[in-house]
């Protein structure tokens, strides 16, 4: 089945972007995924738990390092430029933890890893890593050079248009198809023409569909529901193919996701929120953007649900101080876990950083990090005009209810043990 198979350690690992382990236990409930079903008689699905906040950028760095945020530095897919109220976008540079290939090319041992979240720009590795979203340009994104020509001709696409499909359906479905191909084939490639002991493939597409047509999985009746079972029969498909690989040369195999999915009954703005309680400040004529945020401002947010504490002499124009960071956390946390939307509580818990970070890092966190209860999707952009809205993204994330399989699972698996899992092979 390859150039270089031989005896020495090998591990496979599939990760379903989004996936729930609600939703994967009534797809093999319902024989929508034989081979997931296949699964689930040798060894039970794993319910997991994963680092805050519950979204792709925090959690893959978080499996492929095993630290939470503060052991390797990334909070969210934006952060603000050190000093400044400017946003930037996260990046590779930002995981400051060695991943799982790091640690593997530490002593010789090759990688291959496709569609990893937050690698992007790719770094050399020893094998080949091709990065997964957000990364803007296909050259960039993959390492070395000399697999970039044959990943094209094989039709391998990073991601859907993620703006066009979230309006045009018919669109989301071809190009969703299409992208799990591709995928398809360039696993199949790289597994028979690399020498590889950790291979790992990421599928991106689950958490597309989801975002954009949750509720087809929900209601029998929708129209777009039998392509949305025909998708998880394919990236079951893909599965099966994947695991039988595996097994063929006596390698471990692991299945997991980053986080889990539920649906969306409202969209909650926590920039509106904080500014209607007057915790936050704007002024010029962009208040869509956070260069606005005005003098007096005691809290912000940024997506989708961490809360800042406006520092004095940590922001330019931060107005409390750090004597009095205690009791504001307190004062918002309280009127937090006490709102409710048609009789109904929206918020959860509220974690303070100091409970749920720990590392060299975790200074450069969230204050707090603010999550609903399902049917709440937390956001935090700037500029909206009331605190509730609804629109056509029917799907949100969830942090304890992703998935993970072995062969022999662990109890109370949490999203940052798996790495260590993973190296105990080798």
């Amino acid at each position: 089945m390859g150039l270089f198979r031989n005896k020495k350690a090998k591990v496979v690992v599939v990760g379903l972007d989004g996936v729930p382990h609600s939703l994967v236990e009534k797809l093999v409930a319902d024989g929508v995924t034989p081979e997931m079903a296949a699964m689930a008689k040798e060894a039970s699905f794993s319910r997991m738990t994963v680092t805050l906040p519950e979204i792709s950028s925090v959690s893959w760095p978080s499996f492929a390092t095993g630290v939470n945020p503060g052991g390797h530095g990334v909070f969210g897919f934006t952060d603000l430029k050190a000093g400044t109220y400017d946003l930037r976008f996260t990046s590779s540079a930002d995981v400051k933890a060695p991943t799982i290939w790091d640690r593997l090319g530490r002593v010789r041992k090759r990688a291959v890893v496709i569609n990893q979240p937050s690698t992007y720009p790719a770094n050399q590795i020893n094998g080949v890593l091709v990065a997964g979203f957000v990364a803007i340009d296909f050259d960039r994104a993959i390492m070395p050079p000399a697999v970039r020509p044959k990943l094209r001709e094989l039709g391998y696409e990073i991601d859907i248009d993620t703006v066009k499909c979230r309006e045009d359906h018919d669109l989301l479905e071809k190009q969703l198809t299409a992208t799990l191909a591709g995928r398809r084939r360039a696993a199949a490639w790289l597994w028979d023409n690399e020498d590889w002991d950790y291979f790992e493939v990421v599928v991106t597409g689950t958490d597309r569909l989801q975002h954009y047509l949750w509720e087809a999985l929900e209601d029998e009746g929708h129209p777009r529901r039998a392509f949305c079972l025909d998708y998880y029969r394919d990236v079951d498909r893909f599965v099966g193919e994947m695991r039988a690989r595996a097994g063929e040369i006596g390698a471990p195999f692991y299945l997991l996701s980053d986080h889990g999915f539920c649906g969306i009954e409202r969209e909650f703005y926590l920039n509106k929120w904080l500014e209607q309680e007057g915790f936050l400040s704007l002024d010029g004529d962009k208040k869509d953007s956070f260069a606005s945020i005005a003098a007096g401002t005691r809290a912000f947010a940024l997506d989708p649900n961490r809360i800042y504490i406006n520092v004095a002499g940590k922001y330019p124009r931060g107005a409390v101080r750090p004597g009095d960071v205690a009791a504001l956390k307190t004062d918002i946390k309280g009127r937090l876990l006490a709102l409710a939307h048609d009789g109904r509580p929206v918020f959860r818990e509220i974690f303070d950083r100091d409970d749920i970070y720990d590392g060299p890092h975790a200074a450069s966190g969230p204050d707090l990090v603010a999550v609903a209860h399902n049917g709440f999707d937390v956001k935090a952009h700037l500029g909206k005009s009331e605190v509730f809205a609804k629109t056509n993204l029917t799907g949100m994330h969830t942090y304890d209810d992703a998935v993970f399989w072995a062969a022999e699972p662990p109890a109370n698996v949490h999203i940052t043990d798996l790495a260590d899992i993973i190296m105990a092979h080798f």
